[in-house]
């Protein structure tokens, strides 16, 4: 186990990406569980998906916040590619922390719309670092993805195996995510960590995910494509467990040491998240229709058979993903362990309450 070497209560910490997924669920973790903290969250609230849902993570904070006034919340509303803009924020603000969440996802869209992700993955990334540099900081946590295994056969997938065959350019930004770091690290003895989270899910999820997109188009009457004719298997990891883990990294910054050379030693680490549980994408799609019918997204008597069909893989898709855990476990005490059927629970029952009669 590691011990603890970065005091979150009474520190400054940035949140990149605060409206997305990850980032709006890890700062009401952040404001629940802290003591004195400041928390700023940066987001350029684009509209690749629904905006609106984006603005109800944003307004579920500031509700949250309002409550726990021992904390405070700042939302600035920009984008990371923007260097005069990081700057500015790094020089009103001493982060003690920064957690870089904000990119642009899914592989699918980086083969349409391949600027996306060099301007937030790449550029955007870079600043982020820039900063970091400029501005010294305790620790910098990242998000990277699964995606960086690629077409790798060997499962469950390690940190320790090769990770140099990208089949999609959001994999390959993500790849590129860690080396940029390493180099910065071992120049400028920046601590960072970057996470590879697999298969994210939840309730506020992101629409072009599976199971929300699923959900969308058998509300609508519409057929869902199932790839691979179903043989895929995915990690499917739920969003507090994803939380649990980011906020568990941000206290242990990688210890900073000199090399034989005289030269900083690169304090930088990587770590999986996921359930390391793979699920088959078959077996998903039949939970997900019994947790929709229970929440009363969709009728009882719903024909799922008439509304699916069997697919072959699509360009930028991997037929597994599968995480090893055990650095996490060792250095942290954690592992995901939220079951499918519990998480997939939680996201109907969310669908319901937020579109309601609406989608209907």
């Amino acid at each position: 186990m590691l011990t603890p070497n970065v005091e979150l209560n009474h520190s400054v910490i940035l949140v990149t990406g605060a409206a997305g997924f990850i980032g709006s669920n890890l700062v009401i973790e952040l404001l629940n569980t802290l003591q004195n903290a400041t928390i700023v969250g940066l987001d350029n609230v684009n509209d690749y998906y629904d905006v609106s849902i984006k603005e109800y993570r944003l307004s579920e904070i500031s509700t949250l916040a309002a409550k726990r006034p021992e904390n405070t919340w700042i939302f600035i509303r920009g984008n990371i590619a923007d260097k005069a803009l990081l700057d500015s924020v790094f020089t009103e603000y001493t982060f003690d922390v920064v957690v870089n969440l904000a990119a642009q996802a899914g592989v699918r869209y980086s083969i349409t719309n391949p600027d996306a992700y060099v301007e937030s993955n790449l550029i955007g990334f870079y600043n982020i670092l820039e900063a970091c540099r400029n501005h010294p900081v305790k620790h910098l946590v990242y998000a990277s993805s699964s995606s960086v295994y690629g077409t790798n056969e060997k499962v469950p997938y390690s940190t320790e195996d090769k990770t140099d065959n990208p089949i999609s350019l959001y994999a390959a930004t993500k790849k590129s995510n860690e080396l940029m770091a390493h180099a910065y690290a071992k120049l400028y003895n920046i601590p960072s960590t970057g996470l590879r989270f697999f298969t994210v899910y939840g309730p506020a999820g992101r629409p072009d995910m599976a199971y929300f997109g699923f959900t969308n188009k058998l509300l609508k009457g519409e057929t869902i494509q199932i790839f691979n004719y179903g043989n895929c298997q995915r990690d499917f990891t739920y969003v507090d467990d994803i939380v649990e883990g980011v906020k568990r990294v941000m206290t242990c910054a990688p210890e900073k040491a000199d090399g034989t050379d005289g030269l900083p030693l690169p304090p930088y680490r990587v770590y999986n998240i996921g359930n390391s549980c793979p699920e088959n994408l078959l077996d998903f799609v039949d939970i997900l229709q019994q947790e929709l019918i229970a929440a009363g997204v969709l009728p009882k008597d719903y024909d799922f058979e008439s509304h699916k069909r069997l697919v072959p893989m699509q360009p930028g898709d991997v037929p597994v993903t599968y995480a090893d855990t055990s650095a996490l476990e060792q250095d942290f005490g954690f592992r995901p362990s939220t079951p499918l059927r519990e998480g997939l629970r939680r996201f109907a029952q969310w669908y319901h309450s937020f579109y309601g009669e609406e989608k209907k």
